[in-house]
């Protein structure tokens, strides 16, 4: 357990030569859903897991901010001694990674981002429909933080945090366009869970432009899972991005 601020994180490194890969979770997750891609990856790689407050086996605390979610981050990276890892988030951990990136970027060595983009619900419509639903779901956040899927909040502690990532995925373009480490991208298809009536692909598509303007992005796969399920159904699409990505920097390819 790694103690930050009022708070520990339940960290894993497997340590080894191999190049660190840290990866980022989606805003309730736990890092149980990266097991695939590690698998995949094997023993070429240092990979480097952790949970996020309230999250699989991390600690409760008073701040779920965003940045506190940067900070997080920062304490893993000091506490391990990684140097320049690779970044690989899905969703939230996705823009936890461009973010971080902007901040640092002579400490990253790249990004690779699963089924992040920049758009969010915004304003007092955007803010009413998500604390809607995550209160017809609080019944069922007990369950899923068993199962790696909720965090051990309330359900306008949920809906806090999403409101709160909403507006910063809104805001991000700039930041994505202005990023100096290679990122590659790997997209999902179609609605997810809380979305509806092409939402999700619509979003996916305001990185096109994006992708024009600076020549460190590309898109390494659009696969046919949904958002929810894109690692668990096409990890191999992720780490063959990750392998993309240090193989192009001049590391272990695995």
């Amino acid at each position: 357990m790694l103690s930050v601020d009022d708070t520990a994180l339940f960290v894993n490194d497997t340590g080894g030569p191999g190049h660190p890969v840290v990866y980022l979770n989606g805003a309730y997750a736990d890092q149980s859903h990266w097991r695939r891609v590690i698998t995949d990856l094997g023993s070429d790689y240092r990979h480097i897991t952790y949970d996020e407050r309230a999250r699989g086996k991390s600690k409760r605390s008073a701040d779920y901010s965003f940045e506190a979610s940067l900070r997080d981050l920062d304490a893993v990276l000091k506490a391990r001694d990684v140097q320049r890892p690779v970044l690989a988030g899905w969703s939230y951990g996705g823009i936890l990674g461009w973010h971080w990136a902007d901040r640092n970027p002579d400490r990253v060595q790249g990004l690779v981002t699963v089924d992040a983009f920049p758009v969010g619900l915004t304003g007092e419509a955007g803010q009413e429909r998500i604390r809607k639903l995550f209160r017809r779901w609080r019944l069922l956040f007990p369950i899923a933080a068993r199962l790696g899927l909720a965090a051990r909040m309330s359900a306008d502690q949920h809906a806090d945090v999403n409101i709160e990532l909403n507006e910063i995925a809104a805001a991000s373009g700039p930041v994505i366009e202005r990023l100096t480490c290679p990122v590659r991208f790997v997209l999902a298809t179609g609605d997810s869970l809380g979305s509806k009536d092409g939402e999700m692909e619509e979003g996916r598509g305001v990185l096109d432009p994006l992708l024009a303007s600076n020549p460190n992005l590309k898109v390494s796969a659009k696969v046919a899972s949904n958002h929810s399920k894109i690692l668990r159904n096409d990890s191999p699409a992720v780490a063959k991005a990750i392998r993309e990505l240090t193989a192009a920097r001049g590391h272990a390819v695995g």
